[in-house]
């Protein structure tokens, strides 16, 4: 996949695909960002922007972080990834209550 298609797919998964399941699937987060930051930060290991510099996050994550977050993403909508879980992760990492 070249670097142009992963970023599409990456825009497309997080902006369009994950939030039309919320509801359906009862997610903890609705927002294209939410789903981007929960995304990164697990691919990352932690706060994404400590790993990241620069915004948006996409364009400048290599391609390796990219394309983890993109099939963790994947993984996800077939329900072998627990969005709750990876939300509630990511929030401890940001010293997030998590209630």
């Amino acid at each position: 996949m070249t670097r142009h298609a992963l970023e599409q797919r990456w825009l497309t998964l997080t902006r369009e695909t994950m939030p039309a399941l919320s509801a359906s699937r009862g997610w903890p987060v609705r927002n294209d960002h939410c789903f981007q930051r929960i995304l990164l930060d697990t691919a990352v290991g932690g706060v994404w922007y400590a790993a990241i510099p620069k915004r948006p996050a996409y364009a400048h994550a290599d391609t390796a972080l990219l394309t983890s977050a993109v099939e963790l993403g994947e993984a996800v909508i077939a329900g072998e990834a627990d969005l709750v879980i990876l939300n509630r992760q990511s929030l401890a990492w940001r010293g997030k209550k998590i209630g």
